[in-house]
């Protein structure tokens, strides 16, 4: 496994798409902590449940951990947030109804995201990848235990 994982890295250098799945990275690192945060602040500050709350907490840190196994200003010099091209508003992010549609947003974001940082981070490392992928199905768990709570 540990050459496949080289073979992968090498290949992710080699080609000129390296600083584009840094940006890829960034993007959805940054998008599955701040859809986890809201949800988050749903729980502890609107339905004031503090073990939803937490467990949200505890997901972003998680995410956090993996995030700071990368080095930052890798991250950070890929960002070009006055470059992305799908920065604007869509017409369905404009509103949201109440809380449940706002929290059904939020999440779905953070299992898209956490599902492009599962399949890009094989490029790169199996074992990130795997411990993304056991988030993401966490976080399957977590909305399954919202829902019942709405």
């Amino acid at each position: 496994m540990l050459k496949a994982n080289q073979q992968r890295r090498s290949s992710v250098k080699s080609n000129g798409n390296r600083k584009s799945l840094w940006t890829l990275l960034d993007a959805n690192f940054n998008r599955c902590r701040e859809g986890l945060r809201v949800c988050e602040d749903i729980f502890r500050f609107i339905h004031k449940s503090p073990t939803l709350s937490e467990k949200a907490r505890s997901l972003r840190h998680d995410i956090t951990s993996i995030v700071k196994s990368f080095p930052y200003s890798g991250l950070l010099n890929a960002r070009d947030s006055a470059g992305d091209i799908g920065k604007g508003f869509h017409a369905r992010e404009r509103k949201r109804k109440d809380w449940q549609d706002l929290f059904a947003a939020n999440i779905q974001r953070v299992k898209e995201s956490l599902r492009v940082l599962e399949e890009v981070t094989k490029l790169m490392d199996q074992n990130k990848s795997h411990k993304i992928k056991k988030i993401r199905f966490k976080v399957y768990d977590f909305e399954k235990k919202c829902a019942r709570k709405s």
